[in-house]
C-alpha cells in the first residue's frame, strides 16, 4: 500500500479521494481552524497538523515505503518574477506569500515516490507562465518527471463542470514522463465512446426532505426573487430575455457574471460550486431555492455521512474550495499506477 501525506487539506476532498483510490493517508496539514476540525471529525485516528506548513518538517517520512504527497496550495501573487527560476535554494526559502514553494519544500524533505499538485485553471493564464515553468523546472531538479494535465471534473464522472490543473510528479529512476489520465465521461458520449456526463439529481437525491431545510435557502423575497423564479432549469439570467410572456426585468447578455441566477438542471452537471457566492449567484436548485449543505457536498461528491464543522459561511467555503472527492480518487489512482 502507498502511504499518502496531504498538504493544504482543507475539508479533505483530495484526501478522501486518495483513501478511495487505495492509498493510506498518514498525515494531513492545514492552517484553517474549521477545516482542521472537519478533518478531525471525519478522521479521528489520523495525524492532523493545525499549523503553517512553513513551520513543519517532513524529513521523518523519508524511507523505502512507497509514498505520495498530494495537495493544492493557494496560488498567491509573486512580487518578483525571478523568485522561482534562479535556484532551488531560493525557491524553498521562507516566503509567506509562496505556498507553491512550500509544497516543493515538503517534497524535498520527504522524498516521496511521487506527488500530485492541484490548483485552479487560471494558474495557466499567460501572466502565470513563469510560475508554472519554474515549478516544473524545480521539480525536475529535485528528481521528478512531471506531466501537467488540465481536467474538467465532469469528464471524470463528477456532476459538476469544474476546471482544475494537476501536475503529476514521479521519481525519475530512468522512467519516462508519466502519461496524463484519460477522461471517462463526455458531453458527446456517442462520438467519444465514453460514458455520458453525470446529472446532479442522483447525487443530491434525498436531501429535499424537510429535515434538511435551511432558513437561508428561501428566495421568495428579495431583489431578484421574481427573476429567479422565472429562469428555466439549466439556464441563467440571459434566458429571461428569451421567454415568451415573461414580465419582469431582463439583462443584457454579458452584463452580469455568467453564474447570476444560474439554476441546476437535474439531468446535467452543475456549474462550479463557489466558496464565497454572492446572494444571487448560483447554482440554485431547479425549484428556485438555494442549495443546502448536503446538496453542495453531494455535488462535490463527498460521502453522504461526511461531517462539516463551522458556521454556514465557513462550511460553504470549505466545500467550495475542496477538490471533488471522485476527481481526487481518479487523479490519485492514476498517480499510483505510475509509481
Amino acid at each position: 500500500m502507498v502511504d499518502c501525506i496531504g498538504l493544504f487539506s482543507g475539508a479533505g476532498g483530495l484526501d478522501v479521494g486518495a483513501k478511495q483510490a487505495g492509498a493510506r493517508v498518514i498525515r494531513c496539514v492545514d492552517f484553517d481552524r474549521d477545516s482542521v476540525l472537519t478533518l478531525r471529525a471525519n478522521f479521528p485516528e489520523l495525524r492532523i497538523d493545525h499549523a503553517d506548513i512553513a513551520t513543519l518538517d517532513f524529513r521523518e517520512h523519508q524511507g523505502r515505503t512507497p509514498k505520495i504527497i498530494i495537495g493544492g496550495p493557494p496560488c498567491q501573487p509573486f512580487s518578483k518574477n525571478g523568485y522561482w527560476v534562479k535556484n532551488v535554494n531560493r525557491l524553498i526559502g521562507h516566503d509567506p506569500r509562496n505556498m507553491l514553494s512550500e509544497f516543493l519544500r515538503a517534497v524535498e524533505d520527504a522524498k516521496p515516490t511521487g506527488f500530485l499538485f492541484e490548483n485552479v485553471d487560471s494558474l495557466m493564464h499567460p501572466t502565470n507562465k513563469h510560475v508554472v515553468e519554474a515549478f516544473l523546472t524545480t521539480a525536475d531538479a529535485l528528481g521528478y518527471r512531471c506531466t501537467l494535465h488540465r481536467a474538467n471534473s465532469a469528464d471524470y464522472g463528477i456532476p459538476q463542470k469544474r476546471k482544475r490543473v494537476f501536475i503529476f510528479g514521479v521519481r525519475k529512476y530512468g522512467r519516462a514522463t508519466p502519461p496524463a489520465p484519460k477522461p471517462t465521461h463526455s458531453a458527446t458520449p456517442e462520438l467519444d465512446g465514453l460514458k455520458p456526463h453525470q446529472g446532479v439529481k442522483k447525487f443530491i437525491k434525498g436531501f429535499e426532505a424537510k429535515k434538511y431545510f435551511e432558513p437561508s435557502e428561501v428566495t421568495t423575497e428579495g431583489t431578484y426573487a421574481h427573476e429567479l423564479a422565472s429562469v428555466p432549469p439549466g439556464r441563467n439570467y440571459i434566458a429571461l430575455a428569451q421567454l415568451e410572456g415573461y414580465r419582469g426585468r431582463t439583462f443584457r447578455a454579458g452584463g452580469r457574471f455568467w453564474n447570476f441566477l444560474q439554476k441546476l438542471h437535474p439531468d446535467e452537471p452543475s456549474i462550479t460550486i463557489a466558496a464565497q457566492p454572492g446572494p444571487w449567484v448560483g447554482p440554485f436548485h431547479w425549484t428556485s431555492r438555494r442549495l443546502r449543505v448536503p446538496e453542495i457536498a453531494g455535488i462535490q461528491t463527498f460521502p453522504k455521512d461526511y461531517k462539516f464543522v463551522g458556521s454556514r459561511r465557513s462550511v460553504q467555503k470549505q466545500i467550495g474550495n475542496a477538490v471533488p472527492c471522485l476527481l481526487g480518487e481518479a487523479m490519485v489512482r492514476h498517480l499510483i499506477e505510475q509509481l
